[in-house]
């Protein structure tokens, strides 16, 4: 196994959870509320999570907020979704950073212009040297992109012959991911009834253990979130190997 690929092979807590929330339209709709309803409902559970999370010694939490493609939903969801984000900056990283929180998002944020780019450059900053949780926001982020532009970056490397072709390993590609420093999830949870990966960390989660529930996003709360996790902790995570190796080196 590679340096970054996780060896957890045990249950108990994952060291890191990635959660794509899905459902905030669907709750909404069913309540006779516009869409955006939905989506501010779903950052009070991203709140109750990140309490959840730091309370059990949770390592890394990687949230889903604005994938590569939802530019294509309707305009006006989008606008709105942006004004929901740049109001999350601004007023849920001072919590964070009061709750010993390091904050970061991954992504191709140059997109969303200057007042976002700069809000996440001052949450990171603010939030840099914090050691509990790491909560991640995966923002115009998309696994195939990740791949793309680390492909990119080695490319130009190969040109001006700072790496050569013949040594490029899948450790070569991790190294130059947006979560390269970042140990793979351990638990992939997705709300809301579908079960996919949705172009959501494609290299990352490999051996991720997958949780899908019908609960919509904005009903996910604790008591959700420990369902996936007593999940979680009934599985064997082998990599590779036999359930008798597994078994070996958990007693060794």
């Amino acid at each position: 196994m590679s340096a970054h690929e996780n060896t957890q092979i045990d249950g108990g807590i994952p060291n890191h959870v990635a959660i794509i929330m899905d459902g905030n339209g669907r709750w909404a709709k069913k309540r006779g509320l516009p869409r955006i309803a939905g989506h501010h409902k779903g950052v009070e559970m991203v709140r109750e999570i990140i309490k959840a999370c730091s309370a059990k010694g949770i390592g890394y939490l990687t949230l889903f907020a604005f994938s590569s493609e939802n530019w294509r939903r309707p305009e006006r969801e989008v606008t709105l979704l942006m004004d929901l984000f740049l109001s999350a900056l601004e007023q849920e990283v001072k919590k964070l950073h009061k709750n010993n929180i390091k904050f970061r998002v991954v992504g191709d944020t140059k997109a969303f212009g200057d007042r976002i780019v700069h809000k996440i450059e001052e949450a990171e900053r603010l939030t840099r040297n914090n050691t509990g949780l790491t909560v991640l926001v995966a923002a115009n982020y998309g696994g195939r992109w990740d791949i793309s532009q680390a492909c990119a970056q080695i490319a130009l490397k190969v040109k001006s012959g700072e790496i050569d072709p013949d040594t490029i390993t899948p450790e070569t590609i991790q190294s130059f991911l947006s979560l390269h420093d970042i140990p793979d999830p351990d638990l992939f949870i997705r709300s809301g009834g579908e079960q996919r990966i949705s172009n959501f960390l494609l290299w990352q989660l490999a051996y991720s253990e997958l949780y899908f529930t019908d609960t919509l996003w904005p009903d996910f709360g604790a008591q959700e979130f420990d369902d996936a996790l007593a999940s979680y902790s009934q599985r064997q995570r082998r990599f590779g190997l036999t359930g008798e190796q597994v078994e070996t080196l958990k007693h060794a």
